[in-house]
């Protein structure tokens, strides 16, 4: 205990008292440091590792909460891993250099300096200073690892990490890394889960049959295997949409530098980087066939993008049919029962809604807008150089996240549970108007929609208007309005005999 600078030997042994003296008479340290660039010097925070550049664009850009996500983090640190290692083996960076840049930017690709990354997304369209920020977190922490301060420049960001790139082939480059793993590690999984969930509903759902609808109006059976072997479809389909917008990507700008020309790289850094990085995440890449094109457009973002919405749209069809189906439990379609996963209703007791579904259509409507966004910025491909590279990144990556955990969380909360009230199928069939419709081969459109009108004025069956005007024999008649058998194509034997081909087992998609 220390009061009026005086020490309490009694309570404390004498070293420990000298040592808290001392303490509490230093100076405490700096919080902030000066480091310099071209433009002059700047406040760092002491603690950073981020430097003037970083320092600068934090200032210049107060524009968002919106940073860069972990999945590109994680591949511009890879870059920068990479290219630390070949031009080391090139003889072009000292070996001690070249390993304390890749053990730092190793740190950067575990996630262990995420919080040093704090540029807004709304800057410079190149991404220079989210470029500029990795190149002095790893710069400042290899220093560190080699025994100098943070801002000492012992490793230069630049001249060192930034060896043989630019920001114009370095972020559309990370952008591509990011998207390729994130389709890999989360929307194709989750789309798989939700494919495989539909498969076995398709399977369990084969015997029911309901009422088929177009237009909103009543139409004829099906079964209800078959309506969802339709959505198991959309998402195997999707899952195609996702490899080849994966396929997409797999040209990669760096190498291009500045303009595209290679300037300041040498001959053989791009393909090396590039088979380790392609190495690294377990996907083939290759460098760019046009650095041009690859730095001038973004063409394979927008195609990427355009995947992504069509999977989009095929996940609102099938979120809103379920909720459609689901809905009531008495006033509405009632025929499906939805898992309860929360009370619906802070007013009316009881009530639960089909909010899985709804969070899954509300996804769908952000990456719609998210593709929009991204179509935008693409046509700002103006000479050597796309200028808005940081909002496309964002708003692609943002799109394949939404997708995946909205998908992974759609098969888990939703589909797995749904059960079917069976009750409300059958009896919507036999309310049906369109019965009528398996009668028309036999007795004519004409007739067969008088039946309907009657049907409906009424308030009777189709069946029961038919069996009072005897239009077909009994047999006949109950063989044609067989609602499994109207599920299947129909045909007629070579004698003329009415036949009905009994509907196959529901065809697996894989």
């Amino acid at each position: 205990m220390i009061t009026k600078g005086r020490v309490h030997k009694k309570s404390i042994g004498l070293k420990r008292a000298a040592r808290l003296l001392a303490k509490a008479k230093s100076p405490s340290p700096p919080s902030v440091r000066i480091e310099r660039d071209t433009m002059g010097e700047v406040e760092v925070p002491a603690s950073a590792f981020y430097g003037v550049q970083t320092a600068r664009a934090i200032q210049n850009f107060p524009i968002s909460d919106l940073r860069f996500p972990r999945s590109f983090i994680r591949a511009i640190g890879l870059i920068k891993w990479g290219a630390a290692q070949v031009n080391g083996s090139l003889g072009l960076l000292g070996q001690k250099q070249a390993h304390a840049i890749q053990r730092a930017a190793r740190e950067v690709v575990e996630g262990r300096w995420d919080g040093e990354f704090p540029v807004d997304i709304f800057q410079t369209g190149s991404g220079t200073s989210t470029n500029m920020n990795a190149n002095e977190v790893i710069a400042n922490r290899a220093s560190e690892l080699l025994g100098s301060k943070r801002g000492s420049q012992l490793v230069h960001p630049n001249d060192h990490v930034n060896l043989g790139q630019s920001s114009n082939d370095v972020i559309p480059t990370a952008i591509h890394v990011a998207a390729i793993e994130m389709f890999d590690r989360q929307l194709i999984p989750a789309l798989s889960r939700l494919q495989k969930a539909l498969r076995v509903k398709t399977r369990r759902f084969d015997k029911i049959v309901k009422i088929g609808r177009t237009h909103l109006q009543d139409a004829t059976p099906i079964r209800l295997g078959q309506e969802f072997g339709g959505y198991a479809r959309q998402i195997e389909l999707g899952l195609h949409r996702a490899r080849r917008a994966q396929d997409a990507l797999r040209e990669l700008a760096l190498g291009g530098t500045a303009v595209g020309t290679g300037l300041n790289a040498h001959p053989r850094f791009a393909s090396q980087v590039i088979r380790l990085v392609s190495r690294e995440i377990g996907f083939p890449l290759k460098e760019a066939v046009n650095h041009f094109e690859a730095q001038a457009a973004q063409d394979s973002l927008v195609e990427a993008s355009g995947h992504l919405r069509v999977v989009a749209t095929s996940l609102m069809k099938l979120a809103n049919d379920i909720r459609w189906m689901g809905s009531g439990p008495r006033c509405g379609l009632g025929e499906l029962v939805l898992p309860e996963t929360q009370p619906g209703s802070s007013i009316m007791p009881g009530k639960v809604n089909p909010v899985i579904a709804e969070s899954l259509m509300m996804v769908v409507a952000q990456v719609l807008g998210n593709d929009v966004a991204v179509s935008v910025a693409a046509q700002f491909g103006n000479f050597e150089l796309l200028v808005m590279l940081p909002v496309m990144a964002h708003n692609l990556l943002q799109s394949i996240e939404l997708l995946a955990r909205g998908s992974q969380n759609f098969a888990v909360r939703c589909v797995e549970g749904l059960a079917v009230n069976e009750q409300v199928c059958r009896n919507s069939i036999e309310l049906s108007l369109a019965m009528c419709t398996s009668l028309a081969p036999e007795i004519g459109y004409e007739a067969a929609a008088r039946i309907a009108k009657e049907s409906y004025r009424t308030g009777m069956t189709v069946r029961q208007i038919a069996r009072r005007q005897e239009i077909l024999p009994e047999d006949q008649l109950n063989e044609l309005l067989d609602p499994w058998k109207m599920t299947g194509p129909h045909k007629k034997s070579r004698g003329g005999k009415y036949k009905v081909r009994q509907p196959g087992k529901q065809r697996e998609t894989r």
